[in-house]
C-alpha cells in the first residue's frame, strides 16, 4: 500500500511540474507574440528604435519560453528566436522594411507553436 501511495504522489508531482512548465512557456510565448506584433507595427511606421526595443523584449520572452518548452512548441520557439535576432540586426542597421520580414516570420512561428 505504501508503494502505491509513493508512486501516486510521484506521478502527481511529475504531472504538476509538466503542467506548470507548459503554463510558464505559454505565458512567455504570449508576451513574445505581443511584443513581436508591436515591433511589426513600429517597423511598418518606420520607427527603427521602437522596433528594436519591442523585438528585444520579444526575444527575451521567447528565450524564456524556449528554455522550458518541449516538443513542437520548443522547435517553433527556436525558429522564432532566430528570426527575432535577424530582425534586431536589421533594425539596428535602421532598415525597418527588411526587419519586418523576419518579425512576421517570428510571429508565425510563435503563433504556430502556441496552438
Amino acid at each position: 500500500m505504501k508503494k502505491s501511495i509513493v508512486a501516486f504522489t510521484g506521478l502527481l508531482l511529475l504531472l504538476g511540474t509538466f503542467l506548470s512548465t507548459a503554463v510558464f512557456a505559454e505565458e512567455h510565448a504570449y508576451a513574445a507574440i505581443e511584443h513581436t506584433s508591436a515591433a511589426i507595427a513600429q517597423g511598418k511606421a518606420g520607427n527603427a528604435s521602437a522596433l528594436v526595443e519591442h523585438a528585444e523584449t520579444a526575444l527575451k520572452h521567447a528565450k524564456m519560453a524556449e528554455s522550458v518548452a518541449m516538443g513542437h512548441l520548443k522547435a517553433e520557439i527556436q525558429s522564432a528566436v532566430d528570426e527575432l535576432e535577424n530582425a534586431i540586426s536589421a533594425g539596428n542597421a535602421g532598415d525597418t522594411k527588411i526587419a519586418v520580414i523576419p518579425l512576421e516570420k517570428a510571429l508565425g512561428f510563435l503563433q504556430a507553436g502556441n496552438k
